[in-house]
């Protein structure tokens, strides 16, 4: 469950006038649709607000499946389906773009060792270890 830092010593309460039902679709090959329809407290339609669809897909990469999830601006789910690949498209380039980012500051990113260098002499480590440097 994803929380806000503010809700995070309160009890975790559910948001009645901000529910949705959810269903899943699959052509079991490319990814899911998830459409988000807004209810009312009772389970009726909440035609007040508008039906959400999520794409979701995968990034293989060498290190393993990365989900990628993404809204799809949509009326309904056939044009959700339309869009679904031009929005995985952009998502995947994001994905990669921020990817991308995250190893470049980790591998610019200078590591010291708490306290510096302490004991080391000109000779290596300081003594009573069985391997010496010349």
């Amino acid at each position: 469950m994803a929380q806000r830092p503010e809700d995070r010593t309160s009890e975790p309460k559910m948001d009645a006038a901000a529910l949705y039902r959810e269903e899943l679709f699959t052509d079991r090959k490319v990814g899911t649709i998830r459409t988000l329809t807004p209810v009312k407290a009772d389970g009726s339609n909440d035609t007040g607000r508008q039906v959400v669809y999520v794409g979701e897909a995968q990034l293989l990469t060498s290190m393993g499946a990365v989900p990628i999830t993404f809204e799809i601006d949509a009326a309904s789910l056939e044009e959700a389906v339309k869009k679904f690949s031009d929005h995985a498209k952009e998502a995947v380039e994001r994905t990669v773009k921020d990817i991308q980012e995250l190893r470049r500051q980790a591998a610019s990113s200078i590591v010291v060792p708490q306290g510096g260098m302490g004991g080391m002499g000109p000779g290596g480590l300081p003594g009573g270890g069985k391997i010496q440097m010349p």
